[in-house]
Parts: structure tokens; C-alpha cells; sequence
């Protein structure tokens, strides 16, 4: 089959290469997924999980990404809850390949059913966005309505749809980011935007729940905004300045089977949209990994056409 390997650690996006490798084995309670679609984080490259197995060993060359949509087309022994034949979406175990190849094998928990209506490249862009989002604001925030929450990167593919989610629960909402970001966010639904190139982030006040995607000083002074009783909670890095009268929580977003569905439910309803930007090939793989031009949306490859 084909797909796209990560083959140097120090190399970085140099590393990555097309490739031919195997068709991926089925084991326990694992499907065999046909991948139509796929995202990525460009950091992943970084990870631990992306060069050894849950065991420490060594497992390159390895292939990246681990949002998925797509047909299953095999069970592994003991498999529950799913057909061959069924759209699914979902997550990819961090420490095995992953979703830049034409066949890969999931623990069928990480997946859930794909609601027609929904194409597999927005699918695809749904997963790690949508559960962190929600994760973030109602389980580690616990976000409440009425509260007040700050989300910094609010245009972006998580902020944008954690601006969203707070909307509907009835929150307010003030967003951060550029310029450039002000006029999405306000269309997403936030009260209140500050330019963090131009504005001060102090300006902002004070939140019950303010949640980071950008970690470094933006993080730190951020301590200070959390109301009495708030909470800060960022997927950047472990804070090292913590709010004075609140709790500080760093997570790694954790695949969800039923969230999974009550997300697409909302995307099928038009009550949430998933911001995709570009549409590769999965041959171009590799160059979407590069730092270039900033484009708004989440980058999806395009492994098998619908």
C-alpha cells in the first residue's frame, strides 16, 4: 500500500518519504480501516510516541498522523460494534502508524460511525480539534452557563470550535489572536476579540475558564486572568505559572467514541462547522509538514477519493 513514512527524527519534515509498506495487521479488537481522508499535527514529528511503541522501542521508519475517516474493511478477533463496510472517523493510537497510508489498523473504542451527510474530508478534520475542544471546556474547565471563558487562538481549528461549543452552552465567550483572525472570530460567535500583536492581554479580564493552544509567555501572563475558583487548561506544555485562587490542568486529548458522535451529530445538524483549509494529495504529504504560509482551516490529505 501506499504511504508516507517518517524516516530521521532529526530530520524533521525532510525525513518524511513516500513509500510502499505492507498491509497493516488486524489484531484484537483493532479494525482495518481504508483511509479516504486524513489530518495531521505538524508537531507530531516531535513526539515521543511517533519513534518508539508503548514499550520504548524503536519503531521508525513510522507513519505520521492520526485523524482518520474512512471504510472499515476488516475486524480483528473479538472486534465489537462495528461492520466491514461502515464509514467511521476517529482517533489513531499514538504509538503505532498512523493515517498517512492508504490501509491502517485502529482499536475499533477509537472510532465511531460516520453520519452520511458528512464527507470524509470534513470527518477527518473533526477528531482531534472537536474532542480537545470539548474536553478542555466541559471536563477539565468545567464550564458552566453563565461563566465567562477565554480562548486564545479562537480562529483556529480547536479555538474555533471551542468558540462554538461555549456559545451554545451558554457562555461568553473573548477570543484571542491576529488581526487577521478578528473578523472570523466574531463570526464564530465570540463577545469580545483582542489582537494579541496590538492589544494587551491584561485588557481582557478576568474568566472562569481560560483555555491556551499557544503555551510560552501568552500561557504565563494567562494565570493571572483566572477568576477565583477558574481554571486554566492548555495543550501546549505544563504551566509553570499557576492562577493564584484556581486550578492549572495540561492534557493530551483522549479518543472518545460517544463524543465523537455527538460532535458529528452537531456538524450534521449545522449546529457546528469544522474550519478546512487546504486539500492534498497524500503524495504532497510531506510539504504540508513544513513551516510556510499560514492558512486558515486545517490541512487534510486526500488519501482515496470518495
Amino acid at each position: 500500500m501506499r504511504a508516507i513514512t517518517a524516516t530521521n527524527r532529526d530530520a524533521g519534515a525532510a525525513g518524511l518519504v513516500p513509500a510502499r509498506l505492507p498491509y497493516p495487521h488486524a489484531a484484537e479488537n483493532d479494525v482495518i480501516v481504508q483511509v479516504h481522508a486524513a489530518g495531521f499535527t505538524p508537531g507530531e514529528l516531535d513526539w515521543p510516541g511517533t519513534w518508539a511503541d508503548r514499550a520504548g522501542r524503536d519503531r521508525a521508519p513510522s507513519v505520521p498522523g492520526h485523524e482518520l475517516s474512512g471504510i472499515v474493511v476488516e475486524l480483528g478477533y473479538g472486534t465489537a460494534g462495528l461492520t466491514v463496510g461502515q464509514r467511521v472517523f476517529g482517533l489513531a493510537d499514538w504509538t503505532r502508524n498512523g493515517t498517512l497510508a492508504e490501509y491502517t489498523a485502529v482499536e475499533a473504542r477509537n472510532l465511531a460511525p460516520l453520519p452520511t451527510g458528512i464527507d470524509h474530508t470534513t470527518a477527518a478534520a473533526l477528531p482531534i480539534s472537536g474532542l480537545t475542544a470539548w474536553q478542555a471546556l466541559f471536563e477539565h474547565g468545567r464550564l458552566e452557563t453563565g461563566q465567562t471563558v477565554l480562548i486564545h487562538g479562537a480562529a483556529g481549528g480547536v479555538g474555533s470550535i471551542a468558540v462554538q461549543l461555549a456559545r451554545e452552552a451558554g457562555a461568553r465567550v473573548v477570543g484571542t489572536g491576529r488581526a487577521a483572525d478578528r473578523k472570523r472570530a466574531l463570526a464564530l460567535g465570540v463577545d469580545v476579540f483582542l489582537d494579541l500583536d496590538s492589544e494587551k492581554l491584561e485588557d481582557a479580564g478576568e474568566a472562569d475558564v481560560v483555555f491556551d493552544v499557544i503555551g510560552g509567555e501568552i500561557l504565563d501572563r494567562s494565570a493571572a486572568l483566572v477568576r477565583a475558583g477558574g481554571t486554566l487548561v492548555t495543550i501546549a506544555m505544563p504551566p509553570k505559572v499557576r492562577p493564584r485562587d484556581g486550578r492549572a490542568v495540561f492534557f493530551v486529548v483522549e479518543a472518545d467514541r460517544a463524543r465523537l458522535a455527538d460532535l458529528a451529530a452537531r456538524v450534521r445538524a449545522g449546529r457546528l462547522t469544522v474550519a478546512v483549509g487546504a486539500v492534498l494529495p497524500l503524495e504532497e504529504a510531506p510539504a504540508a509538514f513544513l513551516p510556510g504560509k499560514r492558512i486558515p482551516g486545517k490541512t487534510i490529505i486526500r488519501v482515496i477519493e470518495d
